[in-house]
Formats: structure tokens, sequence, C-alpha cells
């Protein structure tokens, strides 16, 4: 189990590295296309297109599996090491191809977020400046709400009566009332 899972975080990073490379420059990929298609059916310069990048699943699938397969049969002819012959062999092809593919599917994701955070870069200065300025417009409010409360609060202290101030002690009612 420790070999296998070896083999499929190396496929993982042979995926993610296999779609980066194709993500900056599809040569092999167009090559393949010149000679193969006529010159009407040939794709165009500007097509990004490869065998792994901007590709549907099924196209990827088969790619991938081809390239792992190629990659095991060279592997079994030319050396010592027997892919196919056991159960270990082909669990060992079949973590690789499907680590492949989720290398690739994850590059895929994390390219394409990149590129959106890239995109939105402006946009989200331009949002965190607008809050900071609904922050500061805030702040301003409270601080001359606050000023008007202080300044209500002061004139009610002021236009109290002054009856109350004169108001004979808690001491001195009581001594009146004859029971101090």
């Amino acid at each position: 189990m420790g070999i296998e899972l070896v083999i499929f975080i190396t496929a993982i990073l042979f995926g993610i590295f296999l779609y980066w490379r194709e993500s900056n420059g599809n040569g092999a990929y167009r090559f393949l296309n010149k000679i193969v298609n006529s010159k009407e059916l040939q794709m165009d310069a500007d097509n990004p297109k490869g065998f792994v990048y901007k590709q549907a699943f099924i196209p990827r699938l088969v790619f991938v599996v081809t390239l792992v397969l190629v990659a095991a049969l060279i592997l079994e002819f030319l050396t010592p090491i027997s892919v196919f012959a056991s159960y270990n062999g082909i669990s060992a092809f079949a973590s690789f191809a499907v680590g492949t593919l989720l290398g690739t599917y994850l590059a895929s994701f994390v390219i394409k977020t990149s590129q959106v955070v890239e995109d939105k870069s402006g946009s989200i200065g331009d949002l965190v400046e607008e809050a900071v300025d609904r922050g500061k417009d805030l702040i301003e409010d409270l601080k001359t709400s606050d000023a008007k409360v202080v300044e209500k609060a002061k004139e009610e202290i002021d236009n109290e009566p002054k009856a109350e101030a004169e108001q004979k002690s808690a001491r001195d009612r009581l001594k009146d009332k004859g029971l101090m």
C-alpha cells in the first residue's frame, strides 16, 4: 500500500506538470494536428487547446491512459520490471493513470482560480476602497450624532428647574416631620 500511495502522489504531480506545460505551449498537439488533419480541418493558430489543456473528459482520459499504457509497455519490455504480470503492477498502472488525470484537473482548477483572481484584483481593490469610504462616513456620522446627544444632554441639564437644587436635604425633611 505504501508504494502505491507514492505512485499515486507522483502521478498527481506528473499530471500537474503535464497540464502546466501544455498551458504554456501546445507545440506537440499542433504538430500532431498538422500531420493528421487536412488543411481545412487543422486548428487555428491562436487555439490554445492541447492533449489535456482545455480538453473534455473523454479525450483527456484517452490521452492519459494511452500515455501511461505506452510507458508501461516500454517499462515491461525494456526492463526486468513486469508491469502486467501481477496484480500489483496493474494496480500501480491504474493508480498512475487515475492520479495523472486527477492532477490535470487539479492544475486546471489552480490555473483558472489564479486567472479569476488576477481579473478581479482591480475590482477587489475598488470594493475595499468603497468599504473604507463607507466606514469613514459611518464614523463621521457616529461622531456627529454623539456630539448631538451630548449637546442635548447638556441642554436638559441646564433647563432643569433650579428648585430641585434648592430642596431640603433628606435630613432636614426628616427633622421637619419630627422623626429625627
